[in-house]
């Protein structure tokens, strides 16, 4: 090999040491970067014509397998933890004082509050024209107030869901549009041969986002172009982004049905969604909005519905029932076995037997809410029991409760209470356990990604030494070489 064929390997390999220096510092400096996707980046290398390695082109280290497994986790866990959040805050409606004895200034669930009024009034029954009646009073008062409270925490929820299910369809169109940008740089810089690598990243990046709002699928066509589907197979992106869409509701009721979100047209959430999304935040919201609360809900307005059934007064002549101890807005008779939706947040204490509204307690004990032809005590004795002991089996005896909220259509009020609050129990541990285990399984897919894909310091600090003595050893043989130049243009001279 001549001195000037040297010397241009000497000078190649320097330049591709510089180059691949340059690659090593860039995935250090990147491994510092925690705000999206990073991987490592190499440099594929080709022989030049004068037989040294040079760098042909800059490309990324990838897993489709691991990624794809890191997105399905992502928006798995995304899912359960929306729900989980959401249930959270329903379970708190049922978490109160560990005894009736409590109940009074610490209860709230209707469940324990219904066994402190069934608790009053057997101790009001041995005395009935005593002042424990006010003890009766104030234990009605409790429960309608929990059930109002435990209605408007269902109502609070289901609002919440909403607006985070609009401010999750604003982010998912957010990100589509950055993501088509992105898309249409890779599919340039593939047609040119520039190096893509950093915006490979900044899309994977856009679609672990993605992913935490709504599950993904993907495809990749030979031009580097991106297509994204929901996973329920709505097209998200296909050459442009699709229209997510949804019109937010501002007032939640019992009655209030969530509007769906739909993608390009298509619903993918609510009862009549044609492709319903499977995971992500946006579907754990809507299944919490859609589904948890309103079966909980549907409990609560039961549980009052029995309550009003259970304390109906009887026209003695007629036979007809009318609304007692308890009543609602607007009541004209007793609900039945049929739901009565708000009927939870309407449920309260009649002001007839209530003092501090010019009503008479002695009608908790004789009957006559709705007038004379209601009294059972009609011979007005004080010792009466008749009624309450009527009341207090009431509470523990069968009767029929409406489908809608998915326990037993036959069970007395303070029993089906009681498993309205089991079964909220079970939602909130069993929506706890799949939040916990999803993020387990995604840390494990992201920490496998990662080891597959991501930037090793100690790996690639060890890679920077050998290339500084790779650098040395190219400038030590471009020093010879010059050397040898000199001498030789001496020698001439």
């Amino acid at each position: 090999m001549g001195l000037s064929s040297a010397w241009d390997v000497a000078t190649t390999s320097l330049a591709t040491n510089a180059g691949l220096t340059s690659i090593v510092s860039r995935n250090i400096a990147n491994a510092q970067n925690s705000a999206g996707y990073v991987s490592t980046k190499s440099a594929n290398l080709a022989t030049a014509s004068n037989g040294a390695a040079a760098i042909l082109s800059i490309g990324d280290l990838s897993n489709a397998a691991l990624f794809n497994a890191m997105l399905a986790g992502n928006s798995a866990s995304a899912a359960a933890s929306a729900l989980s959040d959401g249930v959270a805050r329903l379970q708190q409606t049922v978490s109160d004082a560990a005894s009736t004895a409590e109940a009074a200034q610490a209860a709230h669930s209707p469940a324990t509050l219904v066994e402190a009024l069934s608790a009053a009034l057997q101790a009001y029954s041995p005395s009935p024209d005593s002042s424990v009646a006010g003890g009766v009073l104030q234990a009605a008062k409790n429960l309608a107030l929990g059930l109002n409270s435990a209605s408007a925490t269902v109502a609070n929820v289901r609002q919440t869901a909403d607006r985070d299910m609009a401010d999750s369809v604003a982010t998912i169109n957010g990100l589509l549009a950055q993501f088509q940008d992105v898309n249409t740089a890779i599919v340039k810089g593939t047609a040119s041969g520039a190096d893509i690598s950093d915006a490979l990243d900044h899309r994977n990046t856009i679609l672990q986002s993605l992913s935490n709002q709504i599950g993904i699928t993907t495809t990749t066509n030979g031009a580097g172009s991106m297509s994204i589907y929901a996973d329920s197979g709505a097209t998200l992106f296909d050459v442009s982004a699709r229209s997510v869409t949804m019109t937010q509701t501002n007032v939640f009721s019992a009655t209030t049905a969530g509007a769906a979100v739909y993608v390009d047209g298509v619903p993918v959430t609510g009862a009549n969604a044609a492709m319903p999304i499977q995971s992500g935040a946006l579907a754990g919201l809507a299944n919490l909005r859609d589904n948890v609360a309103t079966q909980y809900q549907a409990q609560l307005d039961s549980i009052a519905g029995g309550l009003v059934n259970a304390f109906a007064e009887t026209n003695g002549s007629t036979g007809a029932k009318a609304p007692g101890l308890f009543t609602y807005a607007g009541a004209s008779g007793v609900p039945g076995a049929y739901p009565v939706p708000g009927l939870a947040a309407e449920i309260s204490v009649s002001g007839a037997v209530d003092p501090a509204q010019g009503g008479n307690l002695d009608l908790i004990r004789d009957g006559g809410i709705n007038g004379a032809a209601f009294v059972a005590n009609t011979t007005g004795a004080s010792g009466f029991s008749t009624l309450v002991e009527q009341d207090i089996t009431a509470l523990s005896a069968p009767m029929a409760f409406p489908s809608a909220g998915g326990l037993s259509a036959t069970a007395s009020p303070a029993s089906y209470a009681a498993d309205s609050a089991s079964w909220l129990n079970a939602q909130y541990q069993s929506a706890k356990n799949e939040a916990s285990y999803h993020s387990t399984l995604l840390s494990e897919a992201s920490q496998a990604l990662s080891n597959a894909t991501g930037v090793n310091i100690d790996a690639q600090m060890s890679k920077l030494l050998d290339l500084e003595n790779s650098y040395q050893a190219s400038a030590k043989l471009i020093s010879t070489i010059n050397n040898m130049f000199g001498a030789l243009l001496q020698a001439v001279v």
